[in-house]
């Protein structure tokens, strides 16, 4: 449970920061080395790198060695257990608004 708890703070840590998250938009659509990504950004390369250090501590990213060039690309499997926390916080909303849904029905019938 620690391990999963630790896990998710890495994801949404990663997540919270505009530039990591513009960063995996970009490698979900393909395969980057790391000067591509470095390109398009003001930053250093340095800070590049810790970006993507810190995705790929979160499992965000998979980053590998092709010749010369370090390759990102995204790795889903992180995401799934961001999703899985978020879903049950979806279902609590989705059961709360529909007894909501259903209270105010039963009050609009009883009221006419």
């Amino acid at each position: 449970m620690v391990e999963y708890s630790l896990q998710l703070d890495s994801v949404f840590g990663s997540l919270a920061d505009p530039t990591r998250r513009d960063i995996l938009r970009r490698v979900a659509r393909r395969q980057l080395s790391v000067g591509q990504i470095a390109a398009d950004y003001d930053l250093t390369f340095a800070a590049v790198s810790k970006h993507l250090k810190i995705l790929e501590k979160a499992k965000l990213i998979i980053k590998r060695r092709h010749g010369k060039q370090q390759l990102v690309q995204l790795a889903p499997r992180a995401f799934a257990s961001a999703d899985e926390y978020l879903e049950w916080y979806r279902q609590l909303w989705e059961n709360r608004l529909d007894s909501l849904e259903e209270y105010l029905e039963q009050s609009k019938g009883g009221s006419a």
